[in-house]
């Protein structure tokens, strides 16, 4: 089976024989290519040939989709409230090191 799904930038699609999940990050048809980056982080880069060749189908993206990425959403609160370092540690590393005479 041959797919007619055309490859989208920040579309998910599924390998309908491998069960494998990817975004399609780059698209560059004067180079006949499409960059996909598989849901555990690999790249691949495919012929856009090749492509329609797949067993592919689009598919909504995975809940976590951004565990590989290390990228969170842009309301994502990161802010840390809690540290075990103090103003005094900040120059710990460089103390270590610094000649002693």
């Amino acid at each position: 089976m041959m797919t007619e799904a055309d490859p989208i930038i920040g579309n998910w699609y599924r390998h309908i024989d491998k069960g494998q999940e990817f975004e399609v990050i780059e698209l560059d048809e004067d180079q006949g290519v499409v960059e996909i980056q598989y849901f555990d982080g690999d790249l691949e880069e495919i012929d856009l040939d090749d492509w329609y060749e797949m067993e592919i189908v689009p598919t909504v993206e995975p809940e976590n989709y951004s565990g590989p990425y290390d990228e969170a959403p842009e309301d994502y609160d990161m802010s840390y409230s809690d540290t075990d370092m103090k103003k005094d540690d900040w120059n710990s590393p460089v103390d270590e090191h610094e000649d002693k005479e």
